[in-house]
């Protein structure tokens, strides 16, 4: 579990609304949360862009056993994953916050804080087509065409 929001209180539904407000305070349109049973998503629409947010929930069995390796109780256990799926969404509307700020203030913009959350016509975010991209490039030091940089504008 991360160390920001560890020991909150807040529910997840009470930083799902809080999510919402500050999309809708910083000029975010179409928006909502949607969870499946290993995951979140915040999906909403700024500036003509498509934004889905997606986080991994923690799975029960993580908390099975004590950092020391002692079998918890099951409320114990339920505690745990409770703490951590609300210190996971509060840790969501952090980032969210941020991001939205940086933007706000001009420090940033919404495609450079959000670009790898865009979501693309075949259904995946643009992180899932440049990653593997960017670990190629790394790795045989060749740009693609596509990303090498011109003056002339003629490549």
């Amino acid at each position: 579990m991360g160390n920001y929001a560890r020991s909150t209180s807040v529910s997840p539904e009470k930083s799902q609304e809080e999510i919402k407000r500050t999309l809708r305070k910083y000029g975010a349109d179409r928006f909502g949360v949607m969870e499946e049973r290993e995951k979140a998503h915040v999906m909403f629409e700024y500036s003509g862009l498509l934004i889905q947010l997606t986080i991994d929930l923690p799975a029960r069995d993580q908390f099975i056993k004590t950092e020391t390796g002692k079998p918890r109780s099951a409320s114990s256990v339920d505690t745990q994953l409770d703490q951590a799926i609300r210190q996971r969404w509060r840790a969501l509307l952090l980032a969210i916050k941020a991001k939205l700020e940086a933007i706000e203030c001009g420090i940033s913009t919404i495609e450079k804080e959000f670009m790898a959350f865009v979501m693309m016509p075949d259904g995946r975010p643009l992180s899932d087509h440049i990653l593997p991209r960017i670990n190629e490039i790394v790795s045989t030091g060749k740009m693609p065409k596509l990303l090498v940089y011109s003056n002339s504008g003629k490549e």
